[in-house]
């Protein structure tokens, strides 16, 4: 039983992007989906799909490279709010990764979005990881 969903995926993510693998699968849940929405919509991956596998279902990420030799879009993938520890910002607090370069995926009451669009939102919420 996994208690963290979130840094298990971007672990899962990490390790596959060092490895150069082209594919990834991760546990399907909800909020899951909704962060490699923001993830594909942003152009970190390139797609995924939910597949049906027995009794669980599984997500198949593809990810995404870069130049003649592989370079990997994602270059970091940090986790900030965790079970043990949220972390949550207001509008005004928002943060912003490498100078706008990279981005900060928060989860909100009108669902999981990119803290640019938080801020024009003009909401805040729990900061869920950084990614550039």
């Amino acid at each position: 039983m996994i208690n963290d969903i979130i840094s298990d995926m971007l672990t899962r993510i990490r390790n596959a992007n060092l490895a150069r693998h082209q594919i990834v699968q991760v546990p399907a849940t909800r909020i899951t989906k909704n962060i490699l929405k923001v993830l594909q919509e942003e152009g970190f991956i390139y797609q995924f799909e939910e597949i049906e596998e027995n009794i669980k279902n599984i997500i198949l990420i593809s990810l995404k490279y870069k130049g003649k030799n592989k370079q990997p879009v994602i270059t970091e993938l940090k986790r900030i709010s965790k079970p043990g520890l949220r972390v949550y910002a207001n509008h005004k607090e928002l943060p912003r990764v490498l100078g706008g370069i990279g981005i900060a995926i928060i989860s909100t009451s009108q669902g999981i979005m990119t803290e640019k669009t938080a801020k024009q939102s003009g909401i805040g919420g729990e900061v869920l990881c950084y990614i550039w």
